[in-house]
């Protein structure tokens, strides 16, 4: 394993698994408290339109993503507040929308049709030193938005009235936060894709929230666990011959259930 960190693409790897359990630690912790892991389920699958229209331009698809994920997001927040449309209903059709319009460009794009597998299931080996530096820049913006605004993130996360009440920038905040959930989202497509990335954003969490209640401290912990699942699914990605992305969710999953049994013996 060692002599795998001679070469520049596991070194890429091993920093993404970094960045990512960062990103989505700390992320997921707003997604899992505030309820609203459906949004991001309809966010990670519109994103895949972006991907289509950028092999079609001719254009980074990562990039192409970032732009439809962020337009889907503000589009999702905005028809929940300011339209008749029901929030359900509004994630729905812009799912689906997203999927057939990456459908549809990847057809049209002209030769042979690109390999979409490590845009849906992911490959965190071919991550590119472009992937890693937007996936750092996010990561640090994230860290300073929450050192900043953290107590009214908190506020939001647990009681949106009450914040309203106590006037702070409510709707602010929340168009920040959509718009990071949606470029952590995309920037994580390339460490466990587009299906599965909604797991790195909820199952840490979910593990960190049998053990405290406390949002900073399932936020640290989700961390932990997110790194421990991305770093443990490279390996067993290397050592047995398997898609990465599905090898992190798998352990994260397992690990799961370990916890809920560990806390069921010892209740």
């Amino acid at each position: 394993m060692f002599e795998l960190l001679a070469y520049e693409f596991f070194r890429n790897a091993l920093a993404a698994a970094v960045l990512a359990a960062i990103s989505c630690g700390i992320i997921g912790t707003y997604i899992v408290s505030r309820r609203i892991v459906f949004i991001s389920g309809g966010i990670t699958h519109a994103s895949f339109g972006g991907i289509g229209i950028g092999y079609f331009l001719g254009i980074n698809p990562i990039v192409g993503a970032a732009v439809f994920a962020v337009l889907s997001a503000l589009g999702i927040e905005y028809s929940s507040r300011k339209t008749e449309i029901r929030e359900d209903s509004a994630i729905a059709i812009i799912w689906a929308l997203g999927m057939a319009i990456g459908v549809i460009f990847v057809f049209m794009t002209p030769g042979y049709a690109p390999n979409l597998m490590s845009y849906l299931f992911g490959n965190i080996l071919t991550v590119t030193a472009t992937d890693l530096f937007m996936l750092l820049g996010l990561t640090f913006i994230i860290l300073i938005f929450y050192i900043l605004e953290y107590k009214n993130i908190l506020y939001i996360a647990f009681d949106e009235e009450f914040a309203r009440a106590m006037r702070l920038p409510v709707n602010m905040i929340k168009y920040v936060m959509i718009i990071l959930i949606a470029l952590t989202i995309v920037f994580n497509i390339r460490v466990v894709g587009i299906i599965l990335v909604i797991s790195l954003l909820t199952i840490p969490q979910t593990i960190a929230n049998m053990f405290t209640n406390r949002f900073f401290n399932i936020m640290a912990l989700s961390v932990l666990i997110a790194l421990l699942g991305t770093i443990s699914g490279l390996i067993l990605s290397y050592l047995f011959d398997i898609p990465s992305g599905a090898a992190i969710i798998f352990f994260l999953v397992v690990l799961f259930f370990l916890a809920r049994g560990f806390k069921y013996l010892f209740r």
